[in-house]
């Protein structure tokens, strides 16, 4: 008989497998953050400063306030342990995975390098003339290795020039890695600069590599369903992670188990449990969220997992607008409580909570607990003070329970 979870189980183990229910270190390290990177496996790029950037977020979200400075020495140095690719979207991942995504970078290869009349191939002259910049010079900024005529060319591809985007080819064809980021800016260099020469010799077949991956899904996810781990590395093959799921639960490492709730057109769906994941009793966690963070970024799993609908709002105008320009899910226990849309108002050192939605059956204290995680996320972007919009069903008991905080008529 397949074993059974509580919606409640499975919550806590998903939060254990992603680190919430580890009590928080005293002060965070370097050793914390990559300790924290090894149960996540990726974390997703985002450029969007409103509050602070994505890739901050998650080890904010388990660990508590750090020194983002401790991060930038693991993601932006030279020759670091961690690298840039798509691995979900835009992500760090290790160094050491990058033979994994082999038949990533040979898929992008064959799609957009390898059509004679395609724009990449018309490009061979400034293709082989970056490919010489690179070797002879780099790491290097596009900026640093473009010439007139190739950065007097611009297209509708961002609005780059023809270097950049021959750069950003050869980076998705595994050509070409990101060294490190100055600013927000990549420098980039041939792979061979980079990535360690063990790695680039053992690329790992597509079937071995995929299964690998649908392993780390599962075990970074606690339990989920073939969609589930499909959508952390972004494999995008049904048939391919079935049979990665089937060879899994074969060999041991997943269990076959079915949730209260899951469910399709009133039949159960196929979910499996990693035979490492913990089940905690509880789970004391009171945080905000990036709506990237791996907990919540697969929109349909955060639905069945948490019961929640979220949809990231940048690109929608303000008039139209529910819940504001960029707001982050509210975590508290096992529950996602709420969301709330904040900016860092940096001239006035001010965090500002432009407004504040609860989901259904909110509990009684969670205004007390977000305002405690607001004062904390306050002094960790360096902000003095936080004031508190009129927006959202739970402005008013925000405002309440930070009496010391302003009010102010939000936007979003």
């Amino acid at each position: 008989m397949t074993p059974s979870l509580s919606a409640s189980e499975a919550r806590r183990i998903a939060l254990a497998a992603q680190g919430f229910t580890r009590p928080r270190p005293r002060v965070p390290g370097a050793r914390h953050l990559h300790d924290t990177m090894g149960r996540m496996g990726v974390t997703q790029i985002d450029s969007v400063n409103v509050f602070a950037r994505s890739h901050y977020m998650p080890f904010y979200s388990r660990l508590g306030p750090y020194e983002t400075e401790f991060l930038d020495e693991l993601f932006f140095q030279p020759h670091g342990p961690y690298v840039e690719y798509w691995a979900h979207v835009a992500t760090f991942m290790p160094a050491a995975d990058w033979a994994l995504f082999r038949f990533r970078m040979d898929a992008y290869r064959d799609k957009h390098g390898s059509d004679p009349d395609g724009w990449f191939r018309q490009q061979a002259e400034t293709v082989d003339w970056v490919r010489a910049e690179l070797a002879a010079r780099g790491p290097l900024r596009s900026a640093e290795i473009e010439q007139d005529a190739a950065a007097g060319a611009r297209g509708p591809w961002w609005d780059w020039s023809t270097v950049k985007r021959v750069l950003e080819h050869l980076w998705l064809f595994g050509e070409v890695a990101v060294t490190e980021r100055r600013g927000f800016e990549r420098r980039y260099a041939l792979a061979e600069q980079v990535i360690p020469a063990e790695v680039l010799a053992h690329p790992v077949p597509r079937d071995e590599a995929i299964r690998e991956l649908v392993r780390r899904a599962a075990r970074a996810y606690g339990v989920g369903t073939a969609a589930d781990f499909d959508d952390y590395y972004r494999l995008r093959s049904r048939r391919a992670v079935h049979a990665a799921v089937r060879e899994l639960e074969d060999a041991g490492e997943l269990e076959p188990v079915t949730v209260t709730g899951w469910e399709r057109g009133g039949r159960a769906i196929p979910a499996w449990r990693h035979r490492d994941a913990a089940l905690p009793r509880a789970s004391a966690a009171s945080t905000i969220l990036t709506p990237f963070d791996p907990l919540v970024w697969f929109r349909e799993r955060a639905e069945r997992l948490f019961d929640f609908h979220y949809r990231i709002e940048i690109y929608t105008p303000e008039a139209k607008r529910r819940f504001g320009y960029y707001s982050l899910p509210v975590l508290q226990g096992e529950r996602v409580v709420g969301r709330v849309d904040l900016k860092a108002d940096r001239r006035a050192s001010t965090l500002l909570a432009q407004s504040a939605w609860w989901e259904p059956e909110a509990p009684s204290d969670a205004g007390e607990r977000l305002g405690e995680a607001l004062r904390e996320a306050a002094a960790w972007r360096g902000l003095e003070t936080v004031s508190i919009g009129r927006r959202g069903d739970a402005a008013d008991d925000l405002a309440r329970a930070m009496p010391d905080a302003a009010r102010h008529e939000g936007r979003g």
